[in-house]
């Protein structure tokens, strides 16, 4: 089944730390043939007032859109858990907990435990970028991906496969598809002109098996 060019739920604006406007994203998502795109800023830039403002302008800009525009945001994920709040959950489509602290070498298992903090939260929905520190601390076994995979299908998590950072491995993104765990793709962009750029995120999930319905937000497609 085709599933070229569907989604891009991990982009950037002058919201957080990105150079581009909403309106920049969703156009150059409209120009690429995209489906769906998130715009989903880092939560750390929020005031209140800032994020109601941000809600207000995607919700105006998706109803002008030939696209589906959905509001994300990135929160971070700590050992006291994800900087989120549920009343800022409500007023979004989807939530990212990403872990962005740096650990030491052999912090593998550090890393693992907060992956579990942010699965067991009930206001995320998408871990960001799984494995991107791997290089640096170590690889998990395959025990350690199957406790993971297998907390996300029963919390009801999705994990986004990015094209900024070429995670997670093949091996883990089968075990999501076996175990019915959804899945995004994810450019993390921070400029217009990457969003989109899901070329290795469309790749992987097709050698690994992937279908639009292992895809979450497979009924706005």
């Amino acid at each position: 089944m085709q599933v070229s060019k569907m989604m891009d739920m991990h982009t950037h604006t002058q919201y957080s730390d990105g150079i581009g406007t909403i309106r920049d994203n969703v156009a150059e998502a409209e120009r690429k043939g995209l489906k769906l795109v998130g715009i989903s800023d880092h939560i750390q830039y929020f005031t209140p007032k800032k994020f109601n403002t941000y809600i207000s302008e995607i919700r105006q800009i998706k109803k002008e859109s030939e696209i589906t525009v959905l509001a994300g945001i990135e929160a971070n994920i700590f050992t006291t858990g994800v900087d989120i709040t549920s009343e800022m959950a409500k007023k979004l489509d989807y939530v990212i907990a990403s872990a962005h602290v740096w650990l030491d070498p052999e912090g593998i298992d550090a890393y693992l435990d907060l992956i579990k903090i942010a699965i067991q939260d009930e206001d995320v929905d998408i871990i960001g970028h799984f494995g991107n520190v791997f290089p640096y601390i170590g690889y998990p076994s395959y025990e350690d991906y199957l406790e993971i995979v297998e907390l996300a299908e029963e919390y009801g998590k999705a994990f986004e496969i990015s094209s900024r950072y070429r995670v997670p491995e093949l091996d883990f993104i089968k075990l999501c598809i076996k175990r019915g765990v959804k899945l995004t793709f994810a450019s993390d962009a921070h400029m217009p002109s990457d969003v989109g750029a899901i070329r290795w995120s469309e790749k992987i999930f097709k050698k690994a098996g992937g279908t639009k319905e292992d895809l979450l937000f497979s009924e706005l497609l």
